[in-house]
């Protein structure tokens, strides 16, 4: 079958520096071809030049077997390729309805035709179970409805070639089931589907070919049948990866953080917790639980009521500062829009913190770059060029930097919120070394994330939320996932048995 796009020996450099080296296949009708890496891998600059946003440096792209060359993704669009970014592509002021028809809006006579559009949406939402009005603006949904309007924009522009970048990052497992059904609709009416996502487990469940980068070089492309996610993960870092997990830390006596009765109105009501030193313990719970809500009212990003204690004392209410200058810190699940400022430099960002460190009047720069020196060494940060900005990072780059940030504070309390969304397994399990070790140091860890396995492998002691308080807490043998699910859904063990022998 001719492909409906190739890519043939596709290079690309940022300046001097070289990111891929060329990469090689084809996107044929009716075939869900996933493409896989670390993050830094080349992956999503191979993507944007597919969808006409970067221009090759070398290399051929051949649409329907002829040799063609996008000067922007207006014309990638109307020859039919589609791209959903992993960093939403949303006008945030604009409504759900605007956005879905933006650049193709409907008219009737000399007016928009509000109405129409209305109605088109609400389908093309429908299809993907997302309930949301129309009208709502983008600035007023949660992350994972923001990905489910981007995925109906796309959806009704009824693409031949669908890109899409990380599209279940940020869904829930529900929300991912119902996107992959769609997915299988496209691929049975002919649409070709180029997919990227570092849950392997996705890509064994959708995917028909699978081609592996690794930085910028094309390592295979074959069928995914019978290409294990071990198999998958190897050929992706270039070695083999075994004890994702490293040995969970024992922690001590001591207690460094009293949570009593913390009530975020309308989000949580009387949670009660303590953490320990040198503990990793982890927070599980679906989305809308209340975890991120918990631990913003804990460090004094939302209005809460109730007592924080860190170290015996009293934390003031309401304040981010009080929080950090009492060492404890928090790393948003939002390391975009929160976390990091993308626009600025890899050393702006390291050091926004702990200014302090670097001079009260004027900063000391050799010391900041120092600084940065020690944090691409310790943490690992890939970089091509220092003065980049961190929005130019992979997004595995970008949350060892965040951790780095962190780390520069000196806290004794960190709290980390889904640590790995959207990064790789090798990426992933440095993370899970650089958590492992701070406890070993005798800092104190709250994970915060909706992959049981990262809780499970993570955590000597699991605290459970559902619908906006504590459900239970686990520990040792007892943190199965299972047991962690039941808590969640308020399902207690004798009911579950009683369903299983009916």
């Amino acid at each position: 079958m001719t492909p409906i796009l190739s890519a043939q020996k596709i290079i690309r450099r940022f300046g001097p520096i070289q990111v891929l080296h060329g990469v090689d296949f084809d996107l044929v009708p009716g075939q869900v071809h996933a493409l896989i890496g670390e993050n830094g891998a080349g992956k999503s600059t191979m993507m944007k030049i597919l969808g006409g946003y970067l221009a090759p440096s070398g290399g051929d792209l051949l649409l329907d077997g002829a040799p063609v060359q996008f000067t922007d993704q207006k014309q990638a669009e109307a020859a039919g390729i589609l791209m959903i970014h992993q960093e939403f592509n949303l006008a945030l002021q604009l409504t759900v309805e605007e956005n879905i028809f933006l650049g193709r809006e409907k008219k009737r006579g000399l007016f928009l035709d509000h109405k129409g559009m209305q109605d088109e949406a609400k389908v093309l939402l429908e299809r993907l179970n997302c309930h949301v009005d129309p009208r709502t603006r983008i600035r007023d949904l949660s992350v994972p409805n923001r990905q489910m309007v981007e995925i109906a924009r796309a959806l009704g522009r009824n693409a031949r070639v669908l890109i899409m970048d990380e599209p279940t990052a940020v869904l829930t497992n529900r929300e991912t089931d119902i996107l992959l059904e769609q997915i299988d609709r496209l691929r049975a009416h002919g649409t070709a589907i180029l997919y990227t996502s570092h849950k392997l487990d996705e890509i064994r469940r959708i995917a028909d070919r699978v081609t592996v980068l690794r930085d910028g070089q094309h390592v295979l492309t074959r069928d995914a049948a019978g290409f294990t996610e071990d198999a998958m993960a190897t050929a992706m870092v270039g070695r083999e990866l075994s004890d994702l997990f490293p040995s969970k830390p024992v922690p001590q006596e001591e207690i460094v953080l009293s949570v009593g009765n913390l009530t975020v109105p309308g989000r949580v009501r009387d949670a009660s917790f303590t953490l320990r030193r040198g503990e990793v313990l982890g927070f599980a719970g679906l989305v809308g639980a209340g975890r991120t809500e918990l631990m913003e009212g804990i460090v004094g990003l939302r209005p809460a009521t109730g007592t924080v204690q860190v170290m015996g004392k009293a934390l003031k209410p309401g304040s981010v500062l009080a929080a950090r200058e009492a060492g404890l810190v928090y790393l948003t699940e939002d390391r975009k829009d929160k976390g990091l400022l993308l626009g600025k430099n890899l050393t702006e960002n390291l050091t926004l913190l702990a200014l302090d460190r670097f001079g009260r009047v004027r900063i000391d720069k050799q010391a900041e770059d120092a600084a940065l020196t020690t944090a691409i060494r310790e943490f690992d940060i890939r970089v091509n060029d220092r003065a980049m900005t961190a929005g130019s990072l992979s997004g595995g780059n970008q949350q060892k930097l965040l951790l780095a940030k962190t780390m520069l504070a000196e806290p004794q309390i960190v709290i980390i919120d889904e640590p790995t969304r959207g990064i790789d397994i090798g990426t992933k399990q440095q993370i899970y070394d650089f958590i492992a070790a701070l406890a070993a140091r005798g800092k104190s860890i709250i994970v915060v994330s909706s992959e049981l396995p990262e809780v499970i492998g993570l955590a000597s002691r699991v605290i459970v939320m559902g619908r906006g308080h504590i459900a239970g807490e686990l520990s040792g043998a007892a943190i199965t996932e299972d047991a962690i699910l039941r808590l969640a859904m308020g399902v207690a063990a004798d009911d579950a048995a009683e369903r299983e022998t009916a």
